[in-house]
């Protein structure tokens, strides 16, 4: 049965990977066929529960490795989808992994509407891929680039990591440099986190190496540079995107294009606080908005209720073959504490937080119930008080997390 303001925002889990990252701390295991059919089977059944109340303006499929999933398995998901009227995303994204991508799947993706690709480079070194444990070496990505480009994707995200043991400030700037010249629409860079229960965790605690926090600062700030330069434009922490696509004419009249962007330098900046090609998916989840998470794992949030799916990809299947949904926990949040997380999240922004925006969304004023907060982050040179908004400083979104933690209820 339809409701009627259905949720724009789908996310859907692959828990399935060739084999583990010694650095991975997500719901993921090495693939095996007759589980992945059946994980297939039972992600149609959690669809169709789910497709009353979802009309999506975006789709994101994580993982694992989506791009794992084989031609047959794709088409029974997105014929699924089809029959439920979940196609037409203006935002339809896949992460895959350099080693997965043929010619034939990135057509298949084309030909049911899937527009943007998520590409898990993370270093172009092959000694750090192997450190890693990466399936994929650096000619794969050159490789895969090329077919995708050839398939028609014209919005692609390049997925890099820094501060990885055993990088030096000039393997960062190699990679940087050959990765920007590939001519992505997007690039993400994320500093390595030592999550418990990971190799690169207890190869930490075994003391096998140190980790350098001024090295990691100063790659972070190397990214920033060499991405603005290249014509991106930082909208989120780790996140950076193009106002135009790469074969684009912006047409310029008096250093203002059509679309009522400015010229700065080679590239083209718009009037507003999002870059064209942002992510537009991740960006609801920043601003608190609604969203049906799916597959083994996954977190939802609908209507003020966050649910979690079990994370384990047995049960998962066994609870939707009874007709049931997979969830392990439901938690409603108060008014209050949805307002506070929302904050939080919003930070990881560089726009921040607009005053008029944070009201529209929450209900509650972040100059009354955070002002104290505001003024401790603003005196520590972490953040500035506008008079229309409020928001992170460059110094600020290097210990965002830290930020987010006061603004918790």
């Amino acid at each position: 049965m339809e409701t009627p303001d259905r949720i724009q925002s789908l996310y859907v889990h692959v828990p399935f990977c060739a084999q583990k990252c010694a650095y991975c701390a997500f719901f993921s295991e090495a693939s095996s066929g007759e589980l992945i059919n059946r994980y297939t089977d039972a992600l149609v059944r959690e669809l169709e529960l789910v497709a009353g109340d979802l009309k999506p303006r975006t789709i994101f499929f994580g993982g694992g490795t989506p791009s794992i999933l084989n031609l047959k398995q794709w088409e029974t998901i997105l014929q699924a989808m089809e029959r439920l009227g979940l196609l037409g995303a203006e935002e339809f994204t896949v992460e895959c992994n350099p080693a997965t991508v043929s010619l034939d799947k990135a057509k298949l993706f084309r030909a049911y509407g899937i527009n943007r690709v998520s590409m898990g480079v993370q270093s172009l070194d092959e000694a750090l891929l192997d450190r890693l444990g990466r399936i994929h070496s650096r000619e794969m990505v050159f490789k895969s680039f090329d077919i995708l480009r050839r398939a028609g994707f014209d919005n692609l995200n390049i997925d890099l990591m820094f501060a990885i043991p055993g990088q030096t400030m000039d393997i960062w700037r190699a990679t940087l440099k050959e990765a920007i010249a590939l001519g992505s629409e997007h690039l993400s860079s994320y500093e390595v986190i030592y999550e418990e229960d990971t190799p690169l965790y207890q190869q930490l605690q075994a003391k096998e190496f140190d980790v350098d926090e001024d090295l990691a600062c100063d790659m972070y700030e190397e990214l920033v540079e060499h991405a603005t330069a290249a014509g991106f434009r930082q909208y989120e922490i780790a996140n950076f995107a193009r106002d135009c696509r790469v074969n684009d004419e912006c047409r310029m009249t008096n250093g203002i294009s059509e679309n009522g962007a400015t010229s700065h330098s080679s590239f083209v900046i718009r009037h507003s606080d999002i870059p064209g090609l942002a992510c537009k998916h991740n960006i609801n989840y920043w601003r608190g908005g609604s969203f049906h998470g799916l597959g083994p794992s996954a977190t939802g949030y609908v209507r003020g209720v966050r649910t979690k799916n079990w994370s384990n990809t047995q049960l998962y299947c066994e609870q939707l073959e009874k007709g049931k949904r997979a969830i392990e926990s439901r938690e409603e949040l108060k008014p209050l504490a949805r307002a506070g997380e929302t904050a939080a999240f919003g930070l990881r922004m560089t726009a921040g937080w607009p005053f008029e925006d944070f009201q529209r969304a929450t209900g509650h004023d972040l100059r009354n119930e955070w002002a104290g907060e505001m003024k401790q982050l603003a005196a520590r040179g972490w953040a500035r008080i506008a008079p229309e908004r409020f928001q992170l400083t460059p110094q600020g979104l290097r210990f965002a997390d830290s930020a987010a933690e006061m603004f918790l209820r």
